[in-house]
């Protein structure tokens, strides 16, 4: 699918070089030729192309990003509306469950969806991929119990996957590695404005109408959408021939994903550690992994070729985006609960407060996109410099307490989004311009994949964490004579400190320990709150020392000068 632009198609202004509608390449048309700009090939026309006119461009442009802002709503509509589901629903020990499965599943996918684009075209995938999410949109509002709520949100992740990955992809396909920046930027730029609309979004819904609306509400959005994708999105695919697909890997990949996440998610919940469904889980895991690579190894097309690992720029760039996603969605998802539990906010000014953390990131990463763009690429440099911003800011949560004004959060968060807007899309650019356009996809993909399994493992240890450090603390912090079931019950559903009705129950129930019960009462909720803020700045200080990891790891990222044109083979 590899063209090179010639002068006239550069003089667009918009670096396009994608096929135009169902045209497609022959077998092999990425192989040979220069990756750089003006070797051979890089001039020349690519056989079998047509160079879609800048209308086109952007019309495909900007449903890629209506696709996202749609994705991306769901997630932080969803983090802003936990707290009140717990409370509805119960399951305070399950509390990143919802998130974990939608995260397990959209992991499992990327991949896959990755490899199989670049067989058979991006289209079929887009259009299916939201589709299920908003199947899964709708089964998730209809949920009664969080079991359900878990079950199909994790089918709904399937959907998201797909819809993720090819997101970024179809960058590549529409501009060259020196002009992604500009675009990647406004990718990630729609992912902090729909978490701006999000918070506000999902906390006005959840106060005032029901959380079940914030699942309904991607349907009136998703389906225009899917309606100009059938339309309007190029049919960009390679020539029809015969493949092998590699059913063995995608099954044991998506094995080894799930029983990842359950022992992670069982650890320190639902079992001890070192408990045998634990250690049997992650051992299970492990052999998955070495199993994979003995697959993928022998495989005839591997849905992830492991020479793709001996590009030392796709290596280290996964390995930091696997601990950046840990740091990152730690940080998200237990802001609101600082926010809620801790600071007694309300999930509408919870949403709102987050808004500064996400207008930090849409400035950063339009910045961030257009300076790699325009002054020399040096994306090594940047994402370092944003890695350390980003690393200043969950510093900053860590030291938050109980006693923090709101002053303070909402410094702490800002400081940490715009590291994140800095750093964020630098990477998925850097692998695209050192890895062959023919596995492009899979190599976007699996930068997302690691980035999400990062997310996904950090869910799953810090929800552990916070929820036995929270128990333990709140043990201790515990005014005494308070009845050791009430307690019990408290740290595992602490609603009294989210709602007002569950506040007030609690206060009838101490009624009856006598003239006492009004000041213990108030004591026990001062204390919870304490503890929960502990509990979160632990959550916060080990996000820190994975963005500290991230930064080594970036270290060793070295920088190839971003190609002004789509080679023939762009080996890198």
């Amino acid at each position: 699918m590899i063209v090179a632009l010639s002068p006239a198609q550069r003089g667009l202004g918009c670096g396009c070089s994608l096929m135009e509608k169902d045209i497609r390449h022959p077998p092999g048309a990425d192989d040979g030729g220069s990756a750089r700009p003006g070797g051979p090939g890089a001039e020349a026309g690519g056989q079998g192309f047509e160079s879609l006119d800048r209308s086109k461009v952007f019309v495909t442009l900007g449903g890629v990003m209506l696709a996202m802002f749609l994705g991306s709503l769901d997630q932080t509509v969803v983090g802003t509306a936990m707290p009140r589901i717990i409370a509805d629903l119960g399951g305070f020990d399950r509390y990143t469950w919802v998130t974990t499965a939608y995260l397990m599943t959209s992991t499992s996918v990327m991949p896959i969806v990755g490899r199989l684009t670049d067989i058979y075209g991006r289209k079929r995938f887009y259009i299916a991929g939201l589709v299920i999410f908003l199947l899964g949109s709708a089964l998730a509002g209809l949920s009664q119990t969080l079991n359900q709520l878990i079950i199909f949100r994790a089918f709904q992740g399937i959907g998201g996957g797909i819809m993720i990955a090819n997101a970024f992809i179809v960058i590549g396909d529409l501009f060259p590695p020196s002009e992604r920046g500009k675009y990647q930027g406004l990718i990630t730029a729609v992912f902090g404005l729909s978490s701006i609309v999000g918070p506000i979004l999902g906390g006005f819904i959840t106060d005032n109408l029901s959380w079940h609306w914030i699942f309904y509400v991607n349907l009136p959005l998703g389906i225009p959408v899917i309606a100009a994708f059938i339309r309007y999105f190029p049919s960009i695919r390679p020539a029809m021939a015969k493949h092998r697909l590699d059913y063995p890997g995608m099954a044991v990949l998506i094995a080894c994903v799930v029983c990842l996440i359950l022992g992670l998610s069982w650890g320190g919940v639902e079992y001890e550690w070192a408990s045998a469904p634990v250690i049997g889980v992650l051992v299970t895991a492990g052999v998955l992994a070495i199993v994979f690579v003995l697959v993928e190894s022998q495989a005839a097309e591997p849905i992830m070729p492991l020479s793709m690992f001996g590009n030392s720029v796709a290596t280290f760039s996964m390995i930091a985006v696997f601990f950046m996603g840990m740091g990152l969605f730690g940080g998200i998802i237990f802001i609101p609960l600082f926010f809620q539990g801790v600071l007694g906010l309300s999930a509408t000014s919870s949403g709102s407060f987050l808004t500064p953390m996400m207008l930090g990131l849409v400035v950063a990463s339009t910045l961030s996109g257009q300076a790699l763009s325009r002054l020399g690429g040096h994306y090594r440099i940047q994402a370092l410099m944003g890695l350390v911003v980003m690393g200043s800011g969950m510093f900053l949560l860590s030291r938050l307490g109980a006693d923090s004004s709101r002053g303070e959060a909402i410094l702490s968060i800002v400081v940490m989004g715009f590291g994140v807007g800095m750093a964020l899309p630098l990477y998925i650019i850097a692998v695209q311009n050192a890895v062959p356009y023919r596995i492009m996809g899979i190599a976007t993909s699996s930068l997302q994949f690691f980035r999400a399994i990062g997310a996904t493992v950090g869910l799953a240890l810090f929800g552990s964490m916070m929820a036995d450090r929270f128990a333990s603390k709140a043990e201790k912090l515990a005014p005494p004579g308070v009845p050791p079931g009430t307690l019990s019950e408290l740290t595992h559903n602490p609603e009294a400190l989210m709602d007002a009705g569950a506040l007030s129950r609690l206060r009838e129930m101490f009624e009856g320990l006598g003239p006492d019960g009004a000041r213990m009462v108030e004591e026990l909720v001062r204390a919870l709150r304490e503890a929960l803020a502990l509990a979160i700045s632990d959550v916060f200080v080990m996000g820190l020392v994975a963005v500290g990891v991230a930064f080594l790891m970036t270290l060793f990222l070295k920088e190839v000068p971003l190609r002004r044109s789509h080679g023939r083979s762009e080996a890198g």
